[in-house]
């Protein structure tokens, strides 16, 4: 199996982190990398699991020690990936996955070209739009927030390597893990 970093991202209410659980529960060998935010916890989140919880000072002072791989502010909160871990699990060879926005994902590209980035598309927009909505866990004006980015999102698809469509969980996830474990192809036949 290659050690490869693979960047799934993907706009908000796609199901990102429901697909990325899928993959935690159904195939152990990938190994997910935890983000740290400055976002609170949503109900049933567990520090450490979901997301490493911080505050917005210990946050920016991880960017400034150059501990994040990559870091984007998202609907007002901090999001970023601490790098050791994922050097770590990638020098052990095991393949390392990334559930991160559209700025973290140009920024894996531009400080790890090989890595492979995958897009998480929803079947339609209006089923986005359905579970952003549904979720029910933010404010009517931060859910406007998140669809005005995610037409934005929407329309970065084409720098993605490979897409996904999230139409059913279990199918999304199982061919993701099989573009984790596929060779790399070449970028420009795809």
């Amino acid at each position: 199996m290659n050690a490869r970093l693979t960047v799934l991202s993907g706009p908000s209410g796609v199901g990102k982190g429901t697909v990325v659980e899928a993959v935690r529960r159904g195939y152990p060998d990938v190994w997910v990398s935890v983000s740290v935010t400055t976002r609170r916890p949503r109900p049933g989140e567990t520090d450490g699991v979901e997301y490493h919880f911080v505050d917005r000072a210990r946050f920016l002072r991880m960017v400034a020690d150059g501990e994040l791989l990559e870091w984007a502010e998202y609907a007002g909160n901090l999001y970023g990936t601490p790098r050791t871990p994922v050097q770590e699990e990638l020098a052990s060879g095991r393949p390392a996955l990334l559930e991160i926005d559209l700025q973290g994902a140009r920024q894996v590209r531009v400080q790890m070209p090989e890595a492979w980035l995958v897009f998480l598309a929803p079947p339609s927009w209006e089923e986005l739009e359905r579970r952003l909505v549904g979720r029910g866990t933010e404010p009517t004006e931060v859910i406007g927030r998140r669809l005005a980015q995610a037409k934005v999102e929407l329309g970065a698809e084409s720098e993605f390597d490979a897409v996904v469509v999230n139409d059913d969980v279990e199918r999304a996830a199982s061919e993701l893990v099989q573009l984790i474990r596929s060779p790399y192809p070449n970028r420009d036949e795809v």
